[in-house]
């Protein structure tokens, strides 16, 4: 099962020293509209999740580079997808 968002952003956001990491992953997902005002995943967040983070890093790249996501392989050590 993907983790789940807010628990993978607040460990990205505490290893580069965020002092209210949860706090701010939360603000991030909601201003994203991945978490409602109630902090429940909404449709779009819940989506995000299931793509995993493989499919979110290729999600990343694929839409900052305009190729299509299969033209990624993901690296879970950097969490980040280059092309293949």
């Amino acid at each position: 099962m993907p983790q789940n968002l807010v628990d993978r952003l607040t460990s990205q956001l505490a290893s580069k020293g965020v002092k209210d990491a949860k706090g701010e992953a939360i603000s991030i997902l909601k201003s994203r509209g991945h978490l409602d005002d109630s902090g429940v995943l909404t449709k779009e967040g819940a989506k995000r999740q299931a793509l995993g983070p493989d499919g979110r890093a290729k999600d990343r790249a694929s839409k900052l580079s305009g190729k299509p996501a299969s033209a990624y392989k993901y690296n879970p050590k950097t969490n980040q997808a280059t092309l293949k």
